[in-house]
This record gives C-alpha cells, structure tokens and sequence, in this order.
C-alpha cells in the first residue's frame, strides 16, 4: 500500500511539476513573440470560451475528471469501458453542436465579451476563436478519459498530457521564427497561437484515446441501452459541478468585458496571472489540502473546539506565507517580469506595465487564499449553501467594483489595476462575511489575537521590503538571464531570512507549533 501510495505522489508530483515548468517556458516564448500587443490580446479574448471547456470540462481536476472517476472506480473495466464509450459518444455530439453554434456567432460573441475592442482586435478575435471551436468537443473526451485514466489508478499519462498544448505552442513559435529567418512565413500572426492550440488539443486527444485503448476501456461496440444508471450519475455529477465552476468563470467575462477598454489589457492580465498563480497553487496544497482531512474527521466527532483551534492556526500561515510572497513581488516586480519576459517584442514598455499588473494582483494574495481555506473549510463541514451564495454575490460585486474603479474613478488612471483591485476588495468582502458566520457552526475564532498578529506579519513585510529594497536598488543593470536569475535568487534568500528573523521577533512565526497540530 505504502509503494502504490508512493508510486501514484510520484507520478503526480511529476507529472505537475513538468507541467508547471513547459507552461513557464510557454509564457516566456508568447512574450518573447508578441509582448503586449494585438495578437495576444486578441487571442485571450477568443480563448475564454474554448479555454472554459479544456479547463472546466477538460482539465484534470474538471467537472468530467471528478464524476467519473466517482462513477467508474467501483465497477469492473469492461463495464467501465463501455459506461466511458456511451457517455463520450452522448456528450460530444452535444458538445458538438455547441461547438457549431459557437463557430457561426464567433464574431457576436467577441462583441458581448470584448464590446470596447478595436474592430482589428475584434476581427482577430472572431477569427482565432473559429479556429479554437473543434477543442469544445475534443475536451469532453478528454476530460472523461482523465477520469477514466485515474479510476484505475493511471496518473502519469493524465498528469502529462496537460503540457502537449504549451510545447505545441512553444514548437510553433520556433518554427515561425525559423521561417522568418528563411524569409518565409509559417503561418500568419494572428493564426498561430490559436493553430498552435488546436494542434495540441488534437494531440492530447489521440494520446487520450491510445492511453485508454491500452487499458481496454474503449469499447466500440456497446449495448446503449444499458448502463443508464451509470450514466445518469456521471451526468448528475457534471452538472453542479459546471454550473459552479461557471459562476467564477462569469467573473472572468466581467473583468474582460471591462478590461476591452484597454489596449494590451488581456496580454497583461494573462502575464501578470501566471506569475501570482504558481506560487498560490503551491501554497494552497501545500498549506490547504492537509487541513482539510482533519477538519472533516473533527467535525464528524464533534470536537468543535480542536476544529477551531485549527483553523486559527491554518489562518495564521496562511497570512504568514501569503504576505510573504505579496512583500516580495511589489518590492522585486522590476526583477521578476524582467527575468520573466523581457526579450524579444517584450520590451520595456511592457515590463513597466506589466510590473504594475503584477503590484495589484500582490495586494490581493492574501485574501485570495484565505477565502480558498474557508470556502473549503465550509465544505469539510458540509455547510455548501452560503459558500454558493456568496459565488453569486461575488459577481455583482465584481460589476459594481470594476465600474467604480474603472468608469467613475477614471480620472485617478487606476486602468487594469482598477479590475484586479476589484476582485481583491470581493474577497476581502466574502472572506469577512465566512469568517463572521464560522460562530453559526460552533466555530469560534480569537478575531482579536487574530488581527494583532495579522498586523504584526503586516509590519515584518514592509521592513522587510524596505530593507531589501534599500539593499539592493544600487546593483547595476544586468544584461544576461543568467546574473538576473542569480541576483534574484540572492535576493528571495536575503528577502526570507529578514522576514524569519523579524516574525521570530514578534513571536508571530511559530511553524513548529504548525507541524505539531496539524
């Protein structure tokens, strides 16, 4: 058991881990070839809808992975074969037609997520995004099949295959540059990143099919008249989930439609999101996904005050960490989008604006995983419905934030940084009304203690920052990536002993006692 455990972490670990780093290298190959220019903005624009399906629906922690790894896990490989070929057959013709009706409106649905684009971004737009429409139904195939993978017990394959898209991409760029050397043209500008996509996504689709013909789940010829109960829970369990994993999607089409105001908004956003969401990814496994098992064994023994304990020590790091990392990325924003992106059509222009980008996704680090913890507190103790409302809340507030920031304080310029700072002030609002409503559960928070040592973090962080900053403002300009890696890395080591010593001082750094309880 412990091998097979071992084995499968591995597996996993790896397999995310590449993924991470192939999706680092995409990024830094998309800026080196467009910056923040037209091409990728528009591209952003066009993927949002694809993008929901390969993600949502196709990913591996999507609606379909989730509900038939629930559904085919119990049942043995031919009848799971079978089950998997039905409901793929069923869905993708759905998804289908979908697909179609996407294709033939492309050019009124860039219109209703980008209304203040310009007519070229906007002709770009519609153009890539029928490009992208056959992904919408490769993802539901691909999205079962991750399910099916994992059901019995292949985690490799489904690990992987996420990055066949960003080395597709990466492989395409190069071949365009080739080509341009060779005064040539591969494919045009505005084809290539969508080409590149569609090409991976039939990749990971055929390596899909081959994973799981291996393993003897797909069954071409099958009764369809069986089996129906099986599929009604796969289709039950799918539907919630898309409907909630939908609701923070529109939030991502209200921030888009209001960023369409902007030229080189969507690049930015894209940049300036990748580089807060690894480090977040990490730190909400690492710290999150371990507290969960506890709190959900507490709560079924009724030990209501361990449980809050917990949670009170959860929240401490979780503060601990994440104004860390929000000290780190204003006072080295320069640092990091240079070593980033700065090459090719990334230029300096684009490093001042997306550096900005980067200062105002930082502001919102902290609530951005402290609502994470609650929410999924919440769900440990199986109280779902206020967590959903707040979802729904959480979209008003986002329309009203963003025209407030955007439209009525205009003259202040706040621009992008404007949409970013609205969906930090929505978490801070959700994070407020969960953490108010915990006492509704038996749930007791030292809110006091809490917000002292809260404020004491605060001020570790910015002596901290002012200290490295005042440090290191007089290193010359670096020109190889190779110093600036190294100077960055001299500067996170310096930025982190500062921080340790500081929060050991003021007696609010106490990771032994979290190893301890948890």
């Amino acid at each position: 058991m412990n091998s097979y455990f071992k084995n499968n972490v591995f597996s996993i670990s790896f397999g995310t881990g590449l993924s991470k780093l192939v999706g680092f290298t995409r990024e830094a190959f998309i800026a080196a070839a467009f910056g923040i220019g037209i091409t990728y903005d528009a591209f952003n624009y066009a993927y949002i809808i694809p993008g929901f399906f390969l993600i949502i629906i196709g990913g591996i922690n999507g609606s379909f992975h989730n509900a038939v790894v629930a559904v085919l896990t119990p049942i043995n490989k031919r009848d799971s074969g079978v089950v998997l070929t039905q409901v793929s057959i069923k869905l993708t013709l759905i998804l289908i037609l979908l697909g179609l009706f996407i294709y033939f409106n492309a050019s009124f649905l860039i219109n209703l997520i980008g209304p203040n684009l310009s007519n070229e971004a906007k002709s770009i737009a519609t153009f890539q995004l029928r490009i992208l429409t056959p992904c919408i139904p490769l993802s539901g195939f691909i999205g079962l099949s991750f399910g099916a993978l994992n059901s019995r017990n292949k985690f490799l394959i489904s690990s992987i295959s996420p990055a066949i898209i960003s080395v597709t991409i990466i492989f395409f760029i190069l071949l365009s540059w080739i080509s341009n050397k060779n005064n040539t043209t591969f494919l045009p500008s505005s084809a290539l990143l969508a080409s590149a996509t569609l090409v991976g996504t039939f990749i990971q689709f055929f390596i899909q099919i081959w994973a799981i013909n291996k393993i003897g789940l797909l069954r071409f010829k099958s009764n369809f008249d069986s089996f129906i109960k099986e599929e009604k829970r796969i289709l039950n369990l799918i539907l919630p989930a898309c409907i909630s994993s939908g609701l923070g999607q529109i939030n991502v089409y209200v921030d888009m439609f209001f960023a369409s105001s902007f030229q080189g908004a969507a690049s930015g956003l894209a940049y300036g999101n990748f580089l807060i969401q690894a480090p977040l990814g990490i730190l909400s496994n690492s710290l999150i996904l371990p507290l969960l098992t506890k709190f959900s064994k507490l709560k079924a023994d009724k030990k209501y005050v361990k449980l809050g304990k917990n949670l009170t020590i959860g929240i401490e790091y979780c503060f601990l960490t994440t104004i860390f990392l929000t000290a780190f990325f204003i006072t080295f924003n320069n640092q990091i989008v240079q070593l980033a992106f700065q090459r090719g059509a990334f230029d300096f222009k684009a490093v001042n604006e997306v550096r900005k980008i980067l200062i105002a996704y930082s502001v919102g680090i902290p609530f951005y995983l402290y609502r994470d913890l609650l929410v999924r507190t919440y769900y440990s103790i199986e109280k779902t419905k206020l967590p959903f409302k707040l979802s729904l809340l959480g979209i008003l507030l986002n329309i009203f934030f963003d025209w407030i920031l955007i439209r009525v304080l205009a003259p202040y310029n706040l621009e992008i940084e404007g949409i970013i700072l609205s969906s930090a002030a929505v978490n801070f609002i959700i994070c407020c009304i969960l953490s108010i409503n915990l006492k509704n559960h038996n749930l007791l928070l030292p809110f006091s203690l809490l917000l002292v040592k809260i404020l004491l973090i605060s001020l570790s962080a910015v002596i901290t920052g002012y200290t490295c900053f005042s440090i290191f403002q007089t290193v010359p300009q670096l020109n190889t990536f190779i110093e600036k890696l190294f100077v960055l890395i001299l500067e996170a080591l310096t930025f982190f002993i500062i921080y340790f010593l500081i929060t050991k001082f003021l007696k609010v750094n106490k990771f032994k006692i979290y190893q301890k309880k948890i």
